[in-house]
């Protein structure tokens, strides 16, 4: 394909996921970018992530552990809601039973 002069077209697939003019609320950054810790279950994050599949996008929220880095608690859906990340969240509690605080 070179010594043609040929490349090949790939088909883009693109999910615009982030809504920066909602006008709802912003949930405090509590940790102000703090992400040291002493040990496990101190501070948790969420993430989420988005995949194609050959049925449509599907959506991946995992709870790090930020002392630790490893992965606690996670959810998929094939729906980017809010209910993802929380959903994610619950079942961490319900499996990792932090201590109060």
């Amino acid at each position: 394909m070179r010594d043609n002069s040929l490349k090949a077209l790939q088909k883009r697939r693109y999910k615009q996921t982030t809504d920066r003019d909602h006008g709802g609320l912003v949930a405090p950054d509590l940790l102000n970018q703090d992400f040291s810790c002493d040990g496990p279950n101190q501070k948790w994050g969420v993430d989420i992530s988005y995949v194609w599949t050959r049925e449509g996008w599907l959506y991946l929220a995992i709870v790090p552990d930020l002392y630790s880095r490893r992965s606690v608690g996670w959810e998929t859906s094939d729906q980017l809601k809010k209910d993802l990340a929380i959903t994610a969240l619950k079942r961490t509690i319900v499996t990792r039973q932090p201590p109060p605080g």
